[in-house]
């Protein structure tokens, strides 16, 4: 099983831009919380969420085209590899998510650049965003339009749960992470 110490360690290997790193560090924190609400190993979850983007950086126009082999290569699980390739299907990928673990990785990969951005405009920052804001720019399609809104649906059709119930779980369990995803906002600085 992929832990977070070797997550950390071959996603840092690859990736420098701080922003990406930052990226990972939203999704990992989403995944926790996913794990959380499905039952499993919270810190597994976040190892895959952290390392989904492993050769996103240096291949942005081939991702996912460079992750299996050099992860299998190193320990990393099938399984973990799978799930990492699952993000990208029907974009990058056609390995179609299939347990509760791919099909959340392919949903807050997405969800959470809007909760990202939504934070970022807010004085609190995440510490205060609620669901209702969060929904009301969810449906603004102008709003984070980088986000595919269609790719968040199709996730969450698969995992049989509503937009506002994948965000509410994401928000609520990113939030005590704020500091670290750098989303205080402006008044908690």
């Amino acid at each position: 099983m992929l832990t977070l110490k070797q997550a950390k360690e071959l996603n840092d290997s690859q990736v420098t831009e701080e922003h990406l790193r930052l990226h990972a560090k939203n999704v990992m924190y989403a995944m926790g919380a996913m794990a959380d609400h499905f039952g499993e190993d919270r810190e597994h979850w976040m190892a895959v969420g952290y390392l989904h983007d492993y050769d996103y950086e240096k291949y942005p126009d081939e991702h996912l085209k460079h992750t299996e082999e050099p992860l299998l290569s190193a320990g990393v699980p099938a399984e973990d590899v799978r799930a990492i390739l699952s993000h990208g299907w029907e974009i990058c990928s056609d390995v179609r998510p299939e347990t509760d673990m791919e099909k959340s990785l392919f949903t807050v990969d997405e969800l959470t650049g809007i909760i990202q951005a939504c934070a970022r405009m807010r004085p609190h920052g995440l510490t205060n965003l609620e669901l209702k804001s969060f929904m009301k720019k969810f449906k603004d399609k102008r709003f984070a339009a980088k986000c595919s809104r269609e790719t968040i649906q199709k996730g969450c059709d698969m995992l049989g749960m509503t937009v506002d119930e994948v965000a509410g779980i994401c928000i609520e369990g990113m939030k005590p992470f704020a500091a670290d995803l750098e989303l205080l906002g402006t008044d908690n600085q």
